[in-house]
């Protein structure tokens, strides 16, 4: 059994390591002024290390299941201390992209650490070490802008990567020393080619993954159409709010996402698909206060506890499901399951900004119901079809859900 004090450190290396995805959105103009950057390839820095992200995903996470995770883990920390000092030392734009390409790539080691969290933990506790390791990945997201727009005010936009570089190398040092050399499940013999094949084709075997994989798609892309877009109606009239008040809102996001780890209990006692109704209607209805957004801070603050914690619930439920069909493949299965999820991320940003520019915050709020309700509607209509693999201790013929 994983003692509280491993699964926070679990946590604080996963928020840590995803926060740096997400540190450079409110530096680009500083950025692009030091390095005489052109607006275009500005823009470039944050597209480069999602897409870096999205490969690390595919290509470093499935890594979990053929060899010593606690190495892997040690070895990418290591890594993405040498990525973020690149870039904080970076004398020209050229180093500096190269620099965030390898940042992203580099810090799904997040993910590695969610499936080691999931396979050493035990079946009947699986739910809530996923629920707390998942928190801080939620938290390090929401904290990250506010985190880097704070520093950056205070020390300049270079000082952010070296403080996180120098939090990730500790981190590397800590879970040397804490975590298990060969903990959870055993690697699999599988060569590298393999490995990635055998991604592929736990898709096509198992629609538990896909659904749950497509639940991913729908919940972040309404995430994410809140969160690229909330700034905008903020730094407008009747606010005229500041950067640093506007990444505050993230402190309370916070809030919802850690009260979603009651999810993960949940999931342990046999109430997955209960959990995920829940948490889509809870979703879908986080609209409507949301759309009071430009006449009511109160009522944009409701809305996005609502977001938070609905999502929350359901990335946790999954990856509690979507582990449990074969704790052997558990990183793959978490790999594979994240590319949907930056899929949706990427999907809801790009239209949430660009239908602002159009449409108003009006519009970018039906956007975000319409992903709500096509998750709730999705959940709806397969929620008997598909038969869930026990994950905690529901007693025997109690549904887990879908």
């Amino acid at each position: 059994m994983l003692s509280r004090g491993v699964v926070v450190l679990f946590a604080v290396a996963c928020g840590t390591a995803v926060a740096n995805v997400y540190f450079a959105q409110p530096l680009l103009v500083t950025m692009g002024h030091d390095l005489a950057m052109s607006p275009a390839l500005v823009g470039s820095v944050v597209t480069l290390t999602h897409v870096g992200y999205g490969l690390g995903l595919f290509l470093l996470v499935p890594l979990g299941d053929v060899t010593d995770r606690k190495r892997l883990v040690v070895a990418q920390l290591l890594l993405l201390v040498a990525a973020l000092t690149v870039v904080a030392a970076a004398p020209t734009a050229a180093t500096l992209l190269v620099g965030m390409a390898a940042t992203g790539l580099l810090a799904v080691v997040t993910q590695t650490l969610v499936a080691f969290a999931a396979s050493l933990a035990p079946a009947a506790a699986r739910g809530r070490v996923v629920g707390a390791v998942t928190s801080g990945v939620v938290t390090g997201i929401l904290l990250a802008r506010t985190v880097s727009g704070l520093v950056a005010d205070l020390a300049g936009w270079r000082s952010v990567y070296l403080l996180s570089a120098s939090l990730t190398a500790l981190l590397a040092l800590v879970l040397h020393r804490v975590l298990p050399r060969h903990g959870g499940t055993p690697p699999t013999p599988l060569r590298y080619g393999q490995l990635l094949r055998s991604t592929i084709t736990l898709f096509a075997r198992e629609r538990l993954l896909r659904l749950r994989a497509l639940f991913a798609l729908l919940v972040f892309a309404a995430f994410s159409t809140l969160w690229s877009s909330v700034a905008l109606p903020l730094s407008e009239a009747p606010y005229f709010l500041s950067h640093s008040a506007i990444g505050a809102l993230g402190l309370i996001g916070v809030a919802g996402a850690l009260a979603a780890s009651v999810a993960g209990r949940l999931n342990d006692r046999g109430l997955s698909g209960r959990t995920t109704g829940v948490a889509l209607a809870l979703l879908t209805a986080s609209w409507v206060p949301l759309a009071f957004t430009r006449s009511s801070l109160w009522a944009l603050c409701v809305g996005v506890v609502l977001l938070d914690l609905a999502v929350q619930a359901v990335h946790v439920t999954n990856q509690t499901l979507i582990h449990a069909l074969h704790p052997d493949a558990g990183s793959r299965l978490i790999g594979g399951y994240m590319v949907f999820y930056s899929v949706g991320s990427a999907t809801g940003a790009l239209a949430a900004t660009s239908l602002y520019t159009v449409a108003g915050w009006g519009a970018v709020c039906a956007l975000g119901a319409a992903f709500s309700c096509l998750g709730l509607l999705l959940w709806t209509f397969t929620r008997r079809g598909v038969p869930a693999p026990a994950t905690g201790t529901a007693p025997p013929g109690t549904a887990h859900g879908r």
